[in-house]
């Protein structure tokens, strides 16, 4: 729950600042979303290195931070949006940067995180 709520609290403000400074909800999304792709990713690769890990840990941060910090479903709601207003190819554009890039992040973070084990 505290990790759930933390989570969520970075997740609104990282939206909000990309609002007010990028004017677009949707660089927000998307950068909550590889950045949370990248922490999971640290989270997955540094927990798989260490025999000792304490598994609440990977409840509080992946399960509850990354699980509401991430926010998947608001990719494919925003990509509605856009495909409702015809914009069809920046949809096809955020939906496979979104998929690509988070993968490439979430890569980096076990990656990352296999060499500082």
């Amino acid at each position: 729950m505290i990790g759930g709520s933390l989570g969520a609290a970075c997740r609104y403000g990282i939206d909000r600042l990309a609002n007010n400074y990028l004017g677009s909800s949707l660089t927000g999304t998307f950068s909550v979303n590889i950045i949370g792709s990248l922490a999971l990713g640290f989270l997955v690769g540094y927990a798989l290195g260490k025999s000792n890990w304490n598994q609440d840990y990977s409840l509080l941060l992946g399960v509850g931070f990354c699980g509401s910090f991430t926010t998947f479903s608001t990719v494919t709601v925003s990509s509605i949006q856009l495909i409702s207003d015809g914009s069809y190819g920046k949809a096809v554009t955020y939906l496979t940067f979104s998929v690509v890039v988070g993968l490439l992040a979430a890569f980096l973070g076990i990656w990352i995180a296999k060499q500082t084990i």
